[in-house]
């Protein structure tokens, strides 16, 4: 059920507000929890069992942990965690390698085909991190185990985050969860930046998305450096405001609840280094890398080399975190040299000039994301091939087809939106509201600007138009 769907904004949503504003204090949770589950049984079915088991081995685990098994408590957590992730999520990659290994060697691999064909439970990705965070904290000392099993399901299972995050710590919920108030002003912040995030995926990402579909779609030979570039840039677009739009509807509906959310995009495209870049792009998953994975590891506290073993382990899985396909290990692994590259230059007091690091931040991404979204690595160093390809004609009729008015439009407004100029206007009339005209007046306009992008989302939904989600598949 998509945040962008009808049954999602004019049934689902309505009906779980109207129930649960109407029930008692006590029973806030039980309900959530319900139409959480309900919310994930619509598209996954049976699969729902799953997560149930997944937070009932998490919950038992941190029971274990803090009964004094500790070890036992961690291990089972994370060997059932990763187990389900392997299992649901790489066997069909590793028996899609294998039966390809096998066939190379002339063996029978009929035994590996049985592996070949399970199917992905949505949100996999997220919940096994989620709840992994929690056993882990809770073996750190860092939170105490929860003794309410309602409570602990509905934090793992809760609709706003639960398909494509954010990712959410126990330890950030963990007031909410038992005591929670929504005030007319947080419900109203969550209404509003649940419009920007709607917005964001309808107006922006879809459009990008029609224009990048299509370039990629286009045979090699049909294609020219001139439509390459245009349908790479719109897919850098496309996948930045589409799940930093899921992200805002997200927050802004656990806001409509009464809980806060972590943000998870700052602005990504401004960075100046790849190393800043993961610091404002899909921030609680990198922090979560970092937190769990890479000061595990050792971080940068043993020796250089020690610590770029460690970035490249640790981006190794980013990039299969994201997909069980070589085209995301190559990505995760390109970036990791990147950051290894920067760590090298920081340690021998180079930089690059402060011009040149944002122009080859933004070329390093874009080369990135060819990969992220090719479905093989061949079609990736085609699809790279033509985008320096010069001597190939432009093909303007594809050009005229798929770069409309309402495209263009999209693409300016995407780059103005990428940059933090918008936040600075509306923090300038907030911090200056003595000038109670001006900010009256500025009011007004955002508040009409939301009711007509509401309009806007809508008329879209209504037409049926261009709908893809990226993160579903994660």
């Amino acid at each position: 059920m998509l945040f962008s769907s009808p049954i999602f904004l004019f049934l689902f949503l309505p009906l779980v507000l109207l129930i649960y504003f109407f029930t008692p204090k006590k029973f806030k949770n039980h309900t959530l929890l319900a139409f959480s589950l309900l919310f994930y049984t619509w598209g996954e079915k049976e699969l729902v069992l799953l997560i149930l088991l997944s937070a009932f081995v998490d919950y038992s685990s941190g029971l274990l942990i803090h009964y004094g098994k500790r070890k036992l408590g961690l291990y089972l957590s994370i060997i059932f965690n990763v187990g389900i992730l392997l299992y649901f999520k790489y066997a069909n990659f590793i028996s899609g390698n294998l039966i390809d290994a096998l066939e190379v060697l002339n063996m029978n691999s009929e035994n590996a085909l049985k592996f070949s064909n399970i199917a992905l439970p949505l949100g996999i990705s997220f919940y096994t991190f989620q709840t992994m965070s929690y056993t882990i904290d809770v073996y750190r000392g860092h939170v105490k185990a929860s003794k309410n099993f309602i409570d602990f399901a509905t934090y793992v299972t809760l609709f706003p985050q639960l398909i494509a995050g954010p990712i959410v710590r126990y330890a950030v919920i963990e007031k909410e969860l038992k005591n929670r108030q929504v005030t007319t002003s947080l419900f109203y912040e969550g209404v509003e930046r649940f419009i920007i995030g709607l917005s964001k995926k309808m107006i922006i990402a879809n459009n990008c998305a029609l224009l990048a579909d299509g370039v990629f779609n286009l045979p090699p030979t049909e294609s020219s450096a001139v439509i390459a570039w245009l349908g790479i840039i719109a897919y850098s677009f496309q996948i930045y405001f589409d799940f930093s739009g899921y992200s805002d509807m997200a927050i802004g509906l656990g806001k409509m609840f009464g809980f806060n959310f972590p943000e998870n995009f700052n602005y990504p495209y401004i960075a100046k280094s790849i190393r800043e870049f993961w610091r404002r792009w899909h921030i609680t998953l990198s922090t979560w890398f970092r937190d769990y994975l890479y000061i595990s590891l050792g971080g940068n506290r043993k020796s250089v080399c020690r610590t770029y073993i460690n970035l490249i382990l640790v981006f190794l899985i980013t990039g299969l975190w994201h997909g069980a396909s070589w085209t995301f290990v190559f990505w995760g692994l390109f970036h990791g040299l990147f950051l290894i590259i920067e760590r090298a230059l920081e340690t021998n007091n180079r930089k690059l000039p402060s011009a040149f690091s944002h122009i080859y931040v933004i070329f390093v991404l874009i080369i990135s994301w060819v990969f992220f979204r090719s479905d093989t690595m061949a079609d990736a160093f085609n699809y790279i091939a033509s985008m320096f390809n010069f001597s190939l004609s432009t093909n303007w009729a594809f050009l005229n087809f798929y770069l409309t008015k309402e495209v263009i439009f999209v693409l300016i407004a995407a780059v103005f939106l990428s940059t933090p100029i918008y936040k600075k206007i509306v923090s300038y009339f907030q911090l200056n509201k003595s000038s109670s005209l001006n900010f009256n007046i500025f009011s007004s306009l955002k508040l009409v600007g939301l009711f007509m992008l509401l309009i806007i989302c809508f008329t879209y939904i209504a037409t049926d138009s261009y709908n893809p989600f990226i993160y579903f598949r994660f």
